[in-house]
């Protein structure tokens, strides 16, 4: 993908892959705190559990989303600058084969990021006593995470920043609705021009990349 057609973090008017114009803005979502340096990429009410894991220095990271009409990016954002390029993140088992990205599956409208270890000692143990979904994701509570989710008051409805239930030193997840809804979701790591990491994003492929005239030429 070229920079030219990552519009992550870039409040303003583009044209999409239609040649329709859009307008983007960029919307705080806190910050996330990631003490192990692993950062799960998910839907956090399908699979917080069983994800994707990337390697981040530890630190607390600010979240921001992008939106048009609705949400487009999911960015952490490791380090204020100017994006020059932008390729498919590497996880920790590894870089995507060439010409691939790993990819997010969504199956509740829903994509986030939160620190792996604190999944594992902020998060109730899954057991036959003990059930995330009617416990603590709808839970029918004003803290339950769909309440937060939909809520005017906390942040804005279709995004979230949530401390978890078992957290002793803030430790939190966060979330946006996924755009179009449920699918898969590429992930991508921008750098500034002298190889810094800037953001670890999800595109939620709601702009397509515009076509290069040579391009549209051989199509035709």
């Amino acid at each position: 993908m070229k920079i030219t057609d990552f519009h992550a973090l870039h409040p303003g008017t583009v044209r999409d892959g239609e040649g329709d114009e859009v307008t983007l803005s960029v919307h705080d979502l806190g910050t996330l705190r990631v003490p192990s340096g692993r950062v799960r990429v998910c839907d956090p009410f399908v699979n917080l559990d069983d994800c994707l894991e990337f390697a981040v220095p530890p630190g607390d990271y600010p979240v921001r989303v992008t939106m048009v009409d609705c949400e487009a990016y999911f960015s952490l954002v490791l380090a204020e600058g100017e994006a020059a390029s932008v390729e498919p993140a590497a996880s920790v088992e590894g870089a995507p084969e060439p010409g691939t990205c790993w990819l997010v599956p969504v199956d509740a409208g829903t994509v986030g990021m939160v620190d792996a270890d604190a999944v594992e000692r902020c998060m109730p143990e899954l057991n036959d006593e003990c059930d995330w979904y009617e416990e603590i994701f709808d839970s029918g509570e004003p803290t339950s995470w769909f309440e937060l989710m939909d809520s005017e008051e906390h942040y804005q409805p279709g995004l979230a920043n949530i401390v978890m239930p078992l957290a002793t030193h803030g430790e939190n997840v966060v979330m946006s609705h996924s755009g179009f809804g449920d699918g898969s979701y590429p992930v991508y790591l921008t750098r500034d021009a002298a190889g810094r990491p800037l953001g670890l994003h999800i595109d939620l492929l709601l702009i397509a990349p515009e076509e290069d005239e040579d391009d549209a030429e051989d199509a035709g």
